[in-house]
């Protein structure tokens, strides 16, 4: 009988992973690369790895295979760590793989984004068995039932790489891809230090994230992984608000899911207006002043 495999890399994926799985219609178990996972969300049984920090892609993927090819289906979240071992381990699984995915038809038959999100397409896997990443903030809400049993997973990890070290963000921000609130800035914010006072300040004050577009990481004003689109991280928090950002295809690409969108741009015209909930037309450097003056206690 088919099965899935849902590889968690904490405990924040397990339940959009399970909504996934449930939609899909098949059994499931769930496996945690780091950290635990609710015991109520369905699953036939739950495992974890056990490791303090997920090992590098290629040894997590020779360590996964054996026990991932006892499943019809193997998924896990699009984030930037999902798209750094997923397809290494549909390769070595010798699979097929859809990515991406937003919506289930049918058990082989999925929606995506395609050509930077301008339209969706319903894809349908031509196999028995592949590996899927889903796009986590699009599943939501899965049905609560039972105690899952738990699971010895085999994990004989034979990579290569060998990480040196480990640098983290200062700040205590949520991380981008899951924050209920993003706050980003583009270009027109000019240096480092103007865009962690405006952009990092609003974000703080409204317990968010802050974001950034690919041309302020590209000029210096953002770090790189604050960028937000088709090429840096993909996020639908419950608001976006977005500063100085004229909308390029493949920043809204990034961003355009989000359940509710602020534009503050001083063009009119600007594109990011044509799916914003709310514009306002003013300059940024007038605006968020005011704003953080009207939230701060």
């Amino acid at each position: 009988m088919s099965r899935a495999l849902l590889l968690a890399h904490d405990a924040s994926e397990c339940e959009p992973l399970a909504a996934f799985a449930q939609a899909l219609g098949l059994p499931f178990d769930i496996v945690t690369i780091t950290g635990d996972c609710p015991q109520d969300l369905g699953a036939e049984s739950i495992g974890s790895l056990m490791v303090g920090d997920p090992p590098p892609a290629d040894s997590l993927c020779s360590g996964l295979r054996g026990f991932a090819a006892n499943y019809s289906v193997v998924a896990g979240a699009a984030t930037m760590f999902g798209k750094d071992y997923l397809p290494r381990l549909a390769a070595l699984l010798d699979r097929p793989m859809v990515s991406d995915v937003v919506g289930v038809v049918d058990p082989k038959t999925f929606t995506r984004p395609m050509f930077a999100g301008n339209i969706t397409a319903d894809v349908r896997v031509n196999a028995d068995a592949f590996v899927v990443s889903v796009r986590a903030t699009a599943f939501s809400n899965p049905v609560r039932s039972g105690q899952s049993a738990p699971m010895q997973v085999a994990f004989d990890p034979q990579g290569v790489t060998k990480r040196t070290g480990k640098s983290e963000s200062a700040g205590g921000r949520p991380d981008l891809a899951q924050a209920k609130v993003v706050v980003s800035g583009g270009r027109p914010l000019k240096d480092a230090v103007t865009f962690e006072r405006l952009i990092g300040g609003l974000a703080d004050l409204l317990g968010g994230a802050a974001g950034a577009t690919r041309a302020a990481v590209d000029s210096g004003i953002a770090p790189n992984d604050l960028q937000v689109g088709q090429t840096g991280k993909i996020v639908a928090p419950e608001l976006y608000i977005a500063a100085g950002i004229s909308g390029s295809t493949q920043h809204m690409a990034g961003m355009k899911e989000s359940k509710v969108i602020v534009a503050i741009n001083t063009d009119p015209e600007a594109p990011i207006f044509d799916i914003a909930d709310y514009g306002l037309v003013q300059d940024l450097f007038v605006a968020i002043p005011e704003l953080m003056s009207k939230i701060k206690p």
